[in-house]
C-alpha cells in the first residue's frame, strides 16, 4: 500500500449533477453493450452523454472506475425483483435460482458483462471502493434470497460472492458454455448451504445436500 493514507470524499450530488452522473453511466453502459470494454472511452463517453469530457473525471477517477459504477447499476437492475428471482420453498431453491437467474441474464448480455467483470477485477486503485459497495450489495442481495437463518452467515454470504464473480469470469473470460456455469453456480449454492447446515447439525455436507 506504500504507507500512504487514501482518504476519500463523500459528496451530496444536487438534482442536476445526479442527472449528469445517470447520463455517464448510461453512456458508458450503451458503449460497453455494443463494443465492450475497448470501445469505452472517457472521451466517447464525455460525447454520448452530452458533456465536456472533463465533467467525467469529476465524478470517476478512471475508465474501470466507471464502469465497475456500472457494474453496480447492472447488479440493481438483474435483482431487482428479488423475490421473482428467488423461487423455491427453501434456502437452497431460492439461492440456486436467484444464481442461475443472474447468470443467464449475463450470458444474453455478454459483451456487456465481459466489459464490466474486465473492470471489477481490475488492479486500479479508483475502483476499490466502488468495488467493495458492489461487493456488499451483491453480498446482500444473496442473504436476502436465502432468508432462512443459516450458520456462519458471513461467511457463507462471501463464499456465494466469490462464487458468482467465478462463474461470471468463466462465462466472459473462458467464454464457458452456459450450462457448464448454470451447473457450476447450482451445484456450488447447494454444497455451500448444506456444509453451513451440516456444521450446525453435526452432520456431513453429502448428507444435507441429499436432503
Amino acid at each position: 500500500m506504500g504507507g500512504g493514507v487514501r482518504i476519500t470524499v463523500t459528496r451530496t450530488l444536487t438534482k442536476d449533477q445526479q442527472a449528469r452522473r445517470e447520463r455517464l453511466l448510461e453512456a458508458a453502459r450503451a458503449l460497453a453493450d455494443e463494443g465492450g470494454y475497448q470501445a469505452v472511452t472517457m472521451h466517447d463517453v464525455a460525447d454520448r452523454a452530452g458533456v465536456a469530457r472533463a465533467t467525467v473525471y469529476r465524478y470517476f477517477a478512471t475508465k474501470d472506475h466507471l464502469l465497475t459504477e456500472v457494474a453496480a447499476t447492472w447488479a440493481h437492475r438483474v435483482t431487482a425483483d428479488i423475490d421473482a428471482l428467488a423461487v423455491g420453498a427453501t434456502p437452497t431453491e431460492r439461492l440456486t435460482s436467484l444464481l442461475e437467474r443472474i447468470v443467464e441474464i449475463a450470458s444474453g448480455e455478454l459483451t456487456l458483462t465481459s466489459a464490466i467483470i474486465q473492470a471489477v477485477t481490475s488492479d486500479d486503485p479508483s475502483v476499490e471502493d466502488a468495488r467493495t459497495v458492489l461487493f456488499l450489495f451483491v453480498r446482500d442481495r444473496l442473504s436476502a434470497a436465502i432468508g432462512d437463518p443459516v450458520p456462519d452467515r458471513d461467511a457463507v454470504e462471501i463464499v456465494l460472492g466469490h462464487t458468482l464473480l467465478a462463474a461470471l469470469v468463466a462465462l466472459t473470460s473462458l467464454r464457458r458454455p452456459l450450462d457448464e456455469v448454470t451447473y457450476m453456480v447450482r451445484t456450488s449454492g447447494r454444497l455451500v448451504l448444506a456444509g453451513a447446515l451440516a456444521s450446525e447439525r453435526g452432520g456431513t455436507p453429502e448428507a444435507q445436500a441429499a436432503t
